[in-house]
């Protein structure tokens, strides 16, 4: 069976949900292997082993800053000593950026925005800002970068043996982290692109003071909010919240748009999420085209009524 190798996603010290998700994927195509940089990045190995990593390349790299640079010296590094058939890493921005490096520095076919793939090493992607759904193939070593909810079940764990990688002499970085500042919006909600459940508003709620029904119901799913290009750029909320082609992407189990027209350029970035709701007043809204639940009516009176079952529900 050949390996295929995932690029490791570290938050607080641990692997990311997203990891799982991507061994899960690997398992599909062959032997999942992770590839993990960092300091004492081999003391991740058990947790990558019990996500199903049969084998972690460690790259121990000194520094609090890691760019994409060793990143790829370590994906390149490990596609040689496995003779790895596949690499899968993430859908973030440095992510992307890794992935579509080291398929030009190995000669691979780079293939983004994945968000389905079998055993025969075909991949369904979207394209042309989600305006159409592939399915398509690579030759050589395949580079997938794969949108968070786009696989299911788990990898079964492994032993997660520690191979140790010297990427010393490639891993110079041409760039260096002089600071690093921190979001004064920190939240507790989840994280808007790997969240289970999103929820949205547009234009339609008319204020900023009024977008704050957006955060109760977010709060009372347990959710993360996020926000149409129109509502952030009429200041009804911050940027870092705008789901769409020039915002985040994000493929939840539900999304809940509410007030959102339905612009291609914010249907690109959630399209594929696996179950769609939509509460708009205007009954020919484009979002009822995709949306797998509507509700035409006022906004002001749904979403009340919408919080209160949740919270019976709940309280039941």
């Amino acid at each position: 069976m050949s390996k295929v190798l995932v690029l490791a996603e570290i938050t607080n010290g641990a692997p990311a949900a997203a990891t799982a998700e991507q061994l899960t994927a690997a398992a599909i195509l062959g032997e999942p292997c992770a590839v993990v940089v960092g300091k004492d990045a081999s003391k991740l190995a058990p947790a990558l082993g019990k996500l199903g990593a049969t084998t972690v390349y460690s790259a121990e790299v000194a520094g609090d800053e890691l760019l994409v640079t060793p990143q790829v010296a370590a994906l390149a590094a490990a596609a040689r000593d496995s003779n790895a058939s596949a690499v899968i890493v993430g859908s973030s921005p440095d992510a992307r950026e890794a992935g579509a490096r080291l398929a030009v520095r190995i000669g691979g076919a780079y293939q983004s925005d994945v968000i389905g793939l079998s055993k025969d090493g075909i991949v369904t992607q979207q394209a042309f800002g989600g305006a159409f759904t592939v399915t398509a193939s690579g030759k050589g070593v395949q580079v997938i970068s794969l949108r968070e909810h786009s696989v299911e079940g788990s990898a079964p764990a492994a032993a997660g043996e520690v191979i140790k990688l010297d990427i010393a002499s490639d891993s110079t970085p041409a760039t260096k982290v002089l600071s690093r500042e921190v979001a004064t919006t920190a939240s507790a909600r989840p994280s808007l692109a790997a969240a289970d459940i999103v929820v949205s508003g547009g234009r339609g709620l008319g204020s900023k003071e009024k977008f704050a029904l957006m955060e109760e119901l977010a709060d009372t799913l347990g959710a993360a909010l996020g926000a149409s290009r129109a509502a952030v750029d009429a200041g009804y909320c911050e940027h870092n919240m705008q789901v769409g082609q020039t915002g985040t992407t994000v493929s939840p189990n539900l999304y809940i748009a509410v007030g959102i027209s339905g612009a291609i350029q914010h249907l690109a970035g959630m399209q594929s999420s696996k179950t769609i709701v939509a509460i708009n007043k205007d009954a020919n809204s484009p979002i009822f085209d995709i949306a797998d639940f509507g509700v035409v009516g006022d906004l002001f009176e749904v979403v009340p009524q919408f919080i209160e079952a949740v919270k019976a529900r709940k309280n039941g």
